[in-house]
């Protein structure tokens, strides 16, 4: 469907492209799409029963799940920057990511060769989340090494589309199982990985070796660049516009206090109930799916830097809906559309507006160091609105946050650098 319709007919095509060729989206971002989308259908089998498999079935206190659940959630940030490193030397992108996409399936079999054990199922956990830090920049490379750097927003949009169709029915198969199997969760499980599986081989069938950038839109260098021996993960940093932009997306992140809360405080406000709660996450993921693709066209049309700021302006206005009096379906409906459009407007935009900054050589090191500083700002965030809600309580702890994000919001429109639609416009 992508390969046709996601152009406008008025666009001229790259020079020295063949015609029709700025209205399709890269085969390789549609298989790296296709591979997303089994993985997540199994990683998000796993994660959504997880607090009902440690904590009704294997009896682990909540302290216990939060422990495993920080792990599960917080390594990532650990290991993104060496599979970036590792995946630009020699431009060995798929087999890294490959690499990482059979460290998550394979965590699938310890899950369940853990038994009860605590210690067997922190090491499963974190062999997942390794698996994920590892992969994920050097995908996002490939995405931009090989699509046009004006059709960025798109081809992220179409790449995220189908990664989010995949977390939807991630967790649908494993309610389904559960219901099938009366609550076998080693079902789930024996599933999740044979899935995860079917992801690696896909990756080995339908992405190329080795993808460079279109010949009609060269990379650019990042000053004189360093010789071989001496490069280091951090070298993109030697680019001003880059480091606006992680210094920019780092600022926001510090005011992201993450979705978990969110949906922490729907709860409370609309009393929903306990077999319901896992559903809303749903709700923010239908849309996200929904806004991807139109996102990353108006990104591509319009700038990158104004949807990833107008992602987060949706973001505060989710905080601000919270803090008012308003209830029942109309807050819920509100505030789960807020939040999928700012996943839309944000998460692959700030991948298309960072990767052409960056030469293809230096390209997922790069990347690995953006998703690194958001991630970990974001966990600052979260600890940070955690502590709040515990001293002073929900309320006053939003509306400090809600606050954060406005001051952040106004900060990163100075430093973020305009697009070049945006100084044409003006």
């Amino acid at each position: 469907m992508y390969l046709a319709t996601t152009g406008r007919p008025d666009t001229p095509p790259a020079p020295g492209s063949a015609p029709g060729a700025a209205r399709r989206v890269p085969g390789t971002v549609i298989a790296l799409g296709a591979v997303s989308l089994v993985t997540d259908i199994s990683s998000e089998m796993v994660t959504a029963v997880l607090p009902l498999y440690f904590v009704l079935g294997l009896g682990l206190t909540p302290l216990q799940f939060g422990f495993l659940d920080g792990l599960f959630n917080g390594v990532t940030a650990l290991v993104r920057l060496a599979g970036g490193h590792a995946a630009d030397r020699g431009g060995r992108h798929k087999r890294v990511a490959g690499a990482g996409y059979a460290l998550s399936a394979l965590s699938r079999l310890g899950l369940l060769l853990a038994g009860g054990a605590t210690g067997g199922i922190a090491a499963a956990l974190a062999a997942d989340r390794i698996g994920k830090g590892i992969r994920t920049a050097p995908r996002d490379a490939m995405i931009t090494l090989s699509s046009p750097p004006e059709t960025l927003g798109r081809a992220f949009g179409v790449h995220r589309a189908m990664d989010t169709t995949g977390a939807l029915l991630g967790p649908l198969a494993a309610f389904g199982l559960l219901w099938a199997t009366s609550d076998a969760y080693d079902a789930v499980f024996v599933v999740s990985f044979c899935t995860g599986l079917l992801g690696v081989v896909l990756l080995a069938v339908l992405v190329p070796g080795h993808v460079t950038l279109p010949a009609s839109s060269p990379a650019p260098t990042l000053a004189p660049s360093l010789p071989r021996a001496r490069r280091s993960v951090f070298e993109p940093l030697r680019s001003p516009a880059f480091c606006r932009i992680l210094a920019a997306a780092a600022l926001l992140g510090t005011a992201t206090i993450g979705d978990a809360f969110v949906y922490l405080l729907l709860q409370r406000r609309l009393d929903v109930g306990v077999v319901w709660f896992p559903l809303l996450p749903l709700g923010a993921a239908a849309v996200y799916l929904l806004l991807a693709v139109p996102a990353g066209r108006l990104a591509d049309r319009v700038g990158r830097r104004v949807p990833f700021l107008c992602g987060h302006g949706a973001l505060l206005a989710a905080y601000l809906l919270l803090l008012t009096p308003i209830n029942g379906t109309v807050l819920l409906a509100l505030v789960l559309v807020l939040v999928g459009a700012f996943y839309a407007t944000t998460d692959g935009v700030l991948m298309a507006l960072a990767g052409p900054l960056l030469p293809a050589a230096r390209r997922a090191s790069g990347l690995a160091l953006l998703q690194t500083g958001q991630a970990v700002a974001r966990l600052i965030a979260a600890a940070g609105f955690g502590a709040a809600w515990t001293l002073w309580g929900p309320r006053p702890a939003l509306a400090v946050a809600a606050a954060a994000m406005l001051t952040a919001l106004v900060l990163a429109r100075a430093v973020l650098p305009r697009t070049e639609q945006e100084r044409q416009s003006s």
